[in-house]
């Protein structure tokens, strides 16, 4: 799956090019991809579009007045600086050690907010491997930036795609 979902993110940088699922699961399948790989990556995302949906309004607005109503009325709300997010057992057990101090520095340095941090988090325990690779983690933060139509800043960027396996030392 996290192939597939490699391709579709540097062949639809944006994700304003990216065709409809029919076509693009057409697509993916002509290009060699295998047939169930392609549906299982097609499912994830086109579940991380809907769960994206609520972040694409701007971050801070107004305070409204008044009692909450809705989940929508949340969209401005965040956390506060004493907040701490506590990782379930399945989600240590998913992300690992390392992968969870990944999301920590990320989120350390600005580039993953609360709202992102929970997406990330969404999708990662919705990925079918029981335990996620530093890579495909990686690929997660990128399709959930590719999935809101942002781009990370160049030095988050550079570590998000930078492979430490074929890094030589100086």
């Amino acid at each position: 799956m996290f192939e597939v979902l490699a391709f579709v993110y540097e062949n639809y940088w944006g994700g304003d090019g990216c065709p409809e699922l029919p076509v693009l699961q057409r697509r993916l399948n002509a290009v060699g991809f295998d047939s169930l790989e392609v549906v299982e990556a097609l499912l994830w995302l086109e579940e991380l579009k809907n769960a994206a949906r609520g972040l694409l309004r701007p971050i801070a607005g107004p305070a409204v007045p008044g009692p909450v109503q809705s989940a929508d009325s949340l969209a401005g709300w965040h956390a506060s600086a004493q907040a701490m997010r506590v990782l379930t057992g399945p989600e240590q057990d998913r992300l690992g050690v390392a992968g969870w101090g990944f999301v920590a520095f990320l989120v350390s340095v600005g580039a993953l907010p609360d709202d992102r941090l929970e997406l990330v988090m969404e999708r990662a325990m919705a990925a079918p491997d029981q335990t996620i690779s530093m890579e495909d983690l990686k690929l997660i933060v990128l399709m959930v930036y590719w999935s809101l139509g942002e781009q990370p800043d160049a030095l988050v960027l550079d570590e998000l795609c930078d492979n430490r396996v074929l890094r030589l030392a100086n």
